[in-house]
């Protein structure tokens, strides 16, 4: 991962991570901040400095801990070991919640979060799924803290329930060999090649990925498919139509036996219109007024009279090409 300098809390050298973190990076600038929640120089950058922005990696303490009931795929989800991404999405949710400043955070106190996480996996009658990753891409943040080879095997031999997190990065070898008991259900993001190479700029290609999501599979960790988001672009039926060709020809029978599918329609916002049009004014504009219609405080989602057939053509395809595979949701 190639940064160009790091902005931290000073009392992150009182951990082991953040030890190894500032000796990782000692090559490049630090620049003290007292609160990684808030950096006035990075509040004051213009909006066209956002790409500049992610190579920015900003280290800290997570110091909101508080568990948010979930209702999709897992029962809580949990504030962990990041936020943020080096990904450059064009309509990446976080830009909602962080605006232009929604670079890679790490926080350093992951002992604190994942004992948390084993107690209160034991507070409850049954087994519960914690979401992990909402706030971030732990297979990307693997490639810099290696956390996931600590999480994993401890959540395995000393948590009750499952972890999850989708990503929508392929570097998945180091934890084909780790010790997960099955306790750790890894989820693909996928979207047709057009919108990956166009608007999930910085991440994975479709291929790699599902490679990543067969070889994951073949090492025992249960598999979900996110389609998200749905985007509707010209001539989408046939994107999407393509996606799932792929897929069904892609993923091993192993997988298909086993697979959870969820779909999420596209969430698009004024901030992301303000963003990328300063940022990157020769990409593809997402926001198209005759299919989207205001969803409250600047969001925009697709047209019920849209939505409707596109959800219907999506679980058709389902249905044709991926009839082992169990629906979840969609959103």
């Amino acid at each position: 991962m190639k940064f160009t300098s790091v902005y931290y809390e000073p009392n992150i050298l009182n951990y082991h991570l953040g030890q190894k973190l500032y000796n990782d990076y000692s090559d490049l600038p630090w620049y003290k901040i007292d609160n990684h929640n808030r950096i006035e120089e990075m509040t004051n950058k213009s909006n066209k400095e956002f790409a500049n922005m992610k190579r920015y990696l900003i280290i800290g303490t997570r110091k909101t801990h508080k568990y948010v009931i979930n209702h999709k795929i897992s029962d809580y989800l949990v504030p962990f070991t990041s936020s943020g991404c080096t990904a450059m999405c064009l309509y990446c949710y976080l830009v909602c919640n962080y605006n232009k400043c929604s670079y890679l955070r790490l926080f350093v106190n992951r002992e604190y979060m994942l004992d948390k996480l084993i107690n209160t996996s034991y507070k409850y009658e049954r087994q519960l799924t914690f979401e992990i990753g909402s706030n971030s891409d732990l297979i990307l943040e693997n490639t810099i803290t290696q956390n996931l080879l600590y999480v994993i095997p401890e959540f395995a031999n000393n948590g009750n329930g499952f972890i999850t997190f989708p990503t929508k990065f392929d570097m998945v070898e180091p934890l084909l060999t780790l010790d997960h008991k099955g306790k750790t259900i890894f989820r693909m993001s996928v979207n047709p090649k057009n919108i990956i190479r166009k608007i999930e700029l910085g991440t994975s290609s479709l291929e790699k990925r599902i490679v990543a999501a067969n070889n994951m599979c073949e090492a025992g960790y249960p598999v979900g498919i996110l389609i998200a988001p749905v985007i509707l672009l010209d001539n989408w039926q046939k994107q999407y139509e393509e996606l799932f060709d792929f897929l069904a020809d892609s993923l091993t029978d192993k997988v298909k036996k086993q697979l959870s599918i969820e779909v999420i329609f596209m969430t698009y916002s004024y901030i992301h219109r303000a963003i990328n049009n300063d940022a990157f004014p020769n990409a593809l504009e997402l926001y198209n007024p005759e299919m989207m219609t205001g969803r409250g405080r600047g969001k925009y989602c697709y047209r019920e009279n849209i939505r409707i057939p596109a959800e219907s053509f999506i679980r058709n395809q389902i249905k044709q090409k991926l009839p082992q595979a169990k629906i979840i949701y969609i959103s």
